[in-house]
């Protein structure tokens, strides 16, 4: 079993591979990924579908002298598995153990740190550029997906390589998706180059057209090649991309690995920028990948014969109460409008499309167009809620600033994801998104610490003549019902009493933090828990009278300390003159790695035992 595989510990193993050899090399690869990956979890569709685009890139070129670089990440298990990384699959995704994505630090061949969307293009372009400042010879290959083509950051670095004649390659893998199916004018565009003659095939076609028109033929041939136009341009129009300055290549078939190979070879041998469309099949090899893709995106572990386990399933979470009550309130509301950047599933719209598929917009991975697009919608009198992960919603922080706050807009923003994330990691936790919204003018910020919460937040949220964010974490918890808010007000709320020390806790942190109490409880020391259902804007008022009625305060939050709720809480006292004895508890830097939450949780001594002890130390 994987006998080919187990030869492979570096690029130089696979160039010794013969044509039948690499044949077997994708099938172990692609046995090893369903086996490994159905015992740890990971990026499993998006993996599947570039073995052979892998291979062929690792034969051909010579990593880590030529540079590859992966956009977003997630599909670079199988460079991982060529660069000597396969024993790290057992750890892969685990506290201190291989990341999901490229890491410099865990090797050489990994030239780029990715996570985010989109940002490949700009990257090596800056390396090709840095490589002819240098004078040095190597080639640099971006490797980006058609979701990722949607980003408005794509087309910025497109369009600024295309203006020289920077030698760049640029390889899009096209399988139709993001996460979910792709979206767009882009995405119909790919979809017209797909259905064209395929470009290769047409090239040879004319060629050998020509090459039989007597006395001319040769001529034109080789006329024809000097020209910009190149022999394309006798059977389709100029691409986009040709457009812009790129040679391109394509459409042509990901999973042919020889035809690859010798593509490869003669791109290396061009100058310019190029382009090369390649065409793959996510999931491929495993079946119930290739029906349901999207399924199969991000999995947990997974039982391979029948695939359950796949799909998320266990508490009622966050995203899908969000969901439900987005439908509940569109019977209600006939302008409310949801607006996803290619997350219809993850974030839980995709109830509210099926209901209401005229209310809702997917615009591909595009969350600054997402957030001015609803800024548009709100001036005309509709209600637009924005759907997007905390991390993602970094990339929109001008918008929702410039455009949304500035105005005043009744934008809402579902921040799903708030807090940390887990096995993706420090790209993808969401530490940031409390300082830096609660900086902007007129924002209001909410922090529902219960699914059963989501919906009374919701239809406060619609009411406030401005914009709002609803911060909320991956999955759910188990609070009781009893302490449920239902946002008739936004003030602190006492849920457990004490005597001269209080916590005061937002967003999902209220369920640690009433363990926190349990296990004082334990040692003789009483102390109140009090929620902060709403962060922004603070209630100067009820910070103060805290000092009249507590002498220790403790604030506790998912996300980093520095602009934090827990600093303009004490801030706010030291303002008043009202100093209190406590401490914020919050992440003190914002990387956080990856791993489990729970694992993560307790590293970082934010779960209830290392609060405890931290509480008690402060008291000695």
């Amino acid at each position: 079993m994987l006998d080919t595989l187990k030869t492979i510990h570096s690029p130089e193993d696979v160039k010794k591979l013969n044509t039948d050899e690499l044949g077997e090399l994708a099938q172990d690869i692609r046995s090893f990924l369903i086996q490994s990956l159905s015992q740890t979890g990971g990026h499993l569709a998006s993996n599947l579908g570039v073995v052979e685009l892998t291979i062929a890139l690792h034969y051909v070129f010579e990593s880590p002298k030529d540079k590859l670089i992966w956009d977003v990440g997630h599909q670079a298990y199988v460079h991982k598995l060529l660069t000597g990384r396969r024993k790290g699959f057992r750890t892969l995704r685990q506290l201190d153990g291989m990341s999901g994505f490229p890491k410099r630090v865990e090797s050489p061949h990994d030239v780029f740190e990715t996570g985010h969307s989109s940002t490949s293009i700009s990257a090596a372009l800056g390396m090709a550029k840095a490589r002819d400042l240098k004078g040095e010879d190597y080639k640099v290959v971006a490797v980006i997906g058609d979701g990722a083509l949607t980003g408005g950051m794509a087309f910025e670095a497109l369009n600024n390589a295309g203006r020289g004649n920077t030698n760049l390659i640029v390889i899009l893998n096209d399988n139709e998706m993001s996460i979910s199916k792709n979206v767009g004018g882009i995405g119909k565009y790919l979809n017209k180059l797909r259905s064209s003659q395929d470009y290769l095939k047409a090239k040879e076609d004319v060629e050998d057209v020509l090459h039989k028109v007597p006395l001319v033929g040769e001529h034109m041939v080789s006329t024809i090649k000097r020209t910009k136009e190149s022999v394309k341009s006798f059977v389709m129009q100029n691409t986009l991309f040709e457009q812009l300055g790129f040679t391109y290549i394509g459409p042509v078939d990901g999973q042919k690995l020889p035809e690859l190979i010798d593509l490869f070879e003669n791109a290396k041998a061009m100058k310019g920028p190029l382009l090369i469309h390649v065409k793959t099949k996510k999931g491929k090899g495993y079946l119930a990948a290739e029906r349901k893709p999207s399924h199969y995106h991000g999995v947990g572990p997974f039982c391979i014969a029948t695939g359950e386990g796949a799909s998320k399933t266990g508490d009622y979470t966050f995203s899908e109460a969000f969901g439900e009550a987005m439908v509940d309130l569109a019977h209600q509301e006939e302008k409310l409008v949801g607006i996803t950047a290619a997350m219809p599933e993850g974030t839980g719209l995709l109830p509210f499309a099926k209901v209401y598929p005229k209310r809702f917009f997917d615009v591909g991975i595009a969350e600054q167009h997402a957030v001015t697009f609803a800024a548009g919608l709100a001036t005309e009198g509709y209600k637009p809620v924005v759907a997007v992960y905390s991390s993602f919603l970094q990339r929109a922080y001008d918008q929702i600033l410039h455009d949304v706050c500035l105005q005043n807009l009744p934008v809402i923003f579902a921040v799903d994801r708030a807090g940390l994330v887990g096995e993706d990691g420090p790209t993808h936790h969401g530490l940031y998104d409390m300082a830096f919204l609660s900086s902007m003018p007129n924002m209001t910020i909410l922090a529902p610490k219960a699914p059963g919460e989501m919906a009374a937040a919701m239809k406060y949220a619609l009411n406030v003549k401005g914009p709002v964010a609803i911060r909320y974490p991956r999955g759910g918890n188990c609070i009781e019902q009893v302490y449920f808010n239902d946002y008739t007000s936004t003030g602190f709320k006492t849920l457990k009493a004490g005597n001269n020390m209080a916590i005061l806790a937002v967003g999902r942190m209220v369920e640690v933090a009433l363990q926190v109490k349990e296990l004082l409880s334990m040692q003789g020391v009483e102390l109140a828990v009090i929620e902060a259902p709403c962060i922004q804007p603070l209630p100067k008022e009820e910070i103060v009278a805290l000092a009249e009625d507590y002498d220790y305060l403790f604030t506790l939050e998912d996300g980093i300390i520095q602009g934090g709720f827990g600093e303009k809480v004490f801030a706010t006292l030291a303002l008043s003159s009202k100093a209190m004895k406590g401490h914020c508890f919050a992440h003190e830097s914002g990387l956080v790695p990856h791993g489990k939450v729970s694992a993560l949780f307790e590293r970082e001594k934010l779960d209830a035992k290392g609060i405890s002890e931290r509480i008690l130390n402060d008291l000695k």
